[in-house]
């Protein structure tokens, strides 16, 4: 059976398609020499194999490698028809770490640079008829400070909140297959006030271009273009309007026809934006009720074991009173965000900047064109209601943080997406932002609620990292991360477990730490949302929810009833 044999791209699905997910042969190359080697045509070196699309490191991928790999090579034979190389083929890869090269029987056909949003390789003059070789080749090194590894451990142990690192690939790899006339892309901008939606499309060739929106089988509105090309745009009125919210995904179904290029997708009909202290969902005061979701598994580290586990994740968090996650510190695959677009679920799109050295000028260059390719893939999903580039950019040898950097990514991300708030650097240090969000990990309720009476009467956002950045009286309150209450078991690796505070020492007293500072931050009239440190343990830093393997560690009930209380700055 073909592991992760769902399609990867639901918001822009063709029939079409093989996946590639399965036993490849594989060979480390630590030195990464083999293409001086020619190991795209010499495949003695091949002594391995590994199960696409699990990363090197994981169990699943039957390698289990755990050490620091700087070099990896996969190859797999492809037998393809004259009727399916007809027109245009496409090898895509959903994502894979870090510099990755691809050659078609014995050609490049492609390098990309990012590890983390998915990429592709037009391969149509390097197939024939019959067999065809497919190599590929990923490089890293975590250690390397123009690389952005987010929570990959740089030294050979997990530690603190470091966990496994992911090599190599670590999502699903397939081919498609399109007409020569085709849509090259779409961006969907819905207008939930007109109900409407506004589309800009990309064709590559001349053709008629034929749009139909539908809600549950019922025609809502479409919109024909006669001998189109290039970029076009325009807008298709709906009929009916159902609005994307907490809970309830009400997701459109877009059939697009451009030629004989035939594809599905999807939209959600919201707006979001901010009101003072408020965030608005479709013109309303909503409270965000976030978990940190950093996307780690236990038997596959980077990547879901089944599609069923990435949605189980969501269902899980809902069960707790969560209403959405920050994606911490990792690009999630198009997949889970289908299923949060689905489940009415809002997520923060981030990026895995952590290892990156922010205090270095010419960065801009490790971060600037992945993130600018992860805000044009995912700007249609309707479940990400913002952006956040950077996480926590301490200081780096005694250096700081190049301000200029995080202005530009600031500035870009509006440039591109001027319809979602943005957060420069979440916790720290704010240069330019939409949103003053802190970390607080304060353990002892009164000094938490303190805080709290603080910001309530005196305008006073005190938080740790005042002397760097300042609170502007008016500016929107988020607490994005909090909490992070230890309650562990030991370690298998190091003996040892991590977690924020003092671990409580008894259910009771975690039940009242968790109650207390999250009754702070609802009765607080200018905190607009907090996201609590987090889903599951993960490895040796145990404060989640539930433990690594999905158990839960106190009734869902708990939390849920804690969460879902009216806040103080709802309607």
């Amino acid at each position: 059976m073909i592991p992760r044999n769902e399609h990867p791209k639901p918001q822009f699905e063709r029939k079409n398609w093989l996946n590639l997910n399965g036993e490849w042969d594989f060979c480390f190359d630590q030195g990464r020499t083999g293409e001086a080697r020619k190991l795209f045509e010499d495949f003695s070196s091949f002594d391995k194999k590994i199960n696409v699309p699990f990363c090197v490191q994981s169990k699943l991928s039957g390698i289990e490698y755990k050490d620091f790999v700087y070099g990896a090579w996969y190859k797999r034979t492809v037998n393809l028809s004259s009727e399916q190389i007809s027109g245009r083929t496409v090898l895509h890869i959903g994502a894979a770490d870090y510099r990755t090269t691809a050659f078609i029987n014995g050609k490049k056909a492609g390098v990309h640079k990012g590890g983390y949003v998915s990429f592709s390789f037009d391969i149509s003059e390097f197939v024939t008829e019959g067999d065809n070789i497919i190599v590929i080749f990923c490089e890293d090194d975590e250690r390397n400070p123009y690389i952005p590894v987010g929570k990959q451990s740089r030294e050979y142990f997990s530690h603190g909140c470091d966990y496994t690192r992911t090599s190599g690939i670590w999502q699903t790899v397939w081919l498609e297959f399109t007409p020569k006339t085709f849509v090259r892309s779409i961006k969907l901008i819905p207008d939930a006030f007109a109900g409407s939606v506004n589309i800009s499309a990309e064709l590559e060739g001349c053709a008629n271009l034929e749009i139909k929106t539908s809600y549950k089988g019922n025609d809502t509105g479409a919109k024909t273009l006669n001998n189109v090309s290039g970029n076009v745009n325009f807008s298709i009125e709906l009929s009916e309007k159902h609005l994307w919210e907490i809970g309830n995904g009400r997701l459109y179904d877009l059939d697009i026809s451009f030629g004989e290029d035939k594809i599905k997708s999807y939209f959600g009909l919201r707006s979001v934006s901010l009101s003072g202290y408020k965030f608005l969902l479709n013109g309303k005061s909503v409270f965000q009720r976030l978990i940190l979701d950093q996307g780690f598994y236990p038997e596959g580290i980077y990547t879901a074991p089944t599609d069923e586990a990435l949605h189980g994740d969501i269902l899980l968090s809902k069960a707790c009173g969560f209403n959405g996650a920050r994606l911490h510190q990792k690009v999630f695959e198009e997949r889970f965000l289908y299923h949060c677009d689905k489940e009415g679920y809002m997520v923060w799109g981030e990026y895995p900047n952590w290892g990156l050295d922010h205090t270095r000028t010419d960065s801009i260059f490790g971060i600037l064109p992945e993130w600018i390719e992860e805000l044009d893939r995912d700007f249609n999903h309707p479940s990400i209601i913002g952006w956040c580039p950077f996480n926590e950019t301490w200081d780096i040898d005694g250096k700081k943080q190049f301000d200029p950097l995080l202005s530009l990514i600031y500035r870009t991300t509006k440039a591109v997406d001027p319809t979602r708030p943005c957060i420069d650097t979440s916790g720290n240090y704010h240069v330019e932002t939409d949103i003053f969000d802190v970390h607080d990990y304060e353990q002892d309720i009164d000094v938490f609620a303190e805080t709290m009476r603080m910001l309530i009467e005196d305008d006073v956002l005190r938080n740790h990292c005042s002397h760097r950045q300042e609170y502007k009286s008016g500016q929107p309150v988020f607490y994005s991360e909090y909490g992070g209450i230890k309650w562990s078991d030991i370690f298998e690796n190091t003996g040892t477990s991590w977690g924020y505070g003092n671990s409580p020492k008894s259910e009771e007293e975690f039940k009242a730490r968790y109650k207390g500072l999250t009754d702070a931050l609802l009765d607080n009239p200018k905190v607009m949302g907090f996201c609590y440190t987090q889903l599951t343990d993960i490895e040796q830093e145990q404060n989640g929810c539930y433990y690594y393997n999905r158990e839960p560690k106190f009734e869902a009930e708990f939390f849920y009833n804690v969460n879902t209380r009216k806040a103080a700055i709802e309607d």
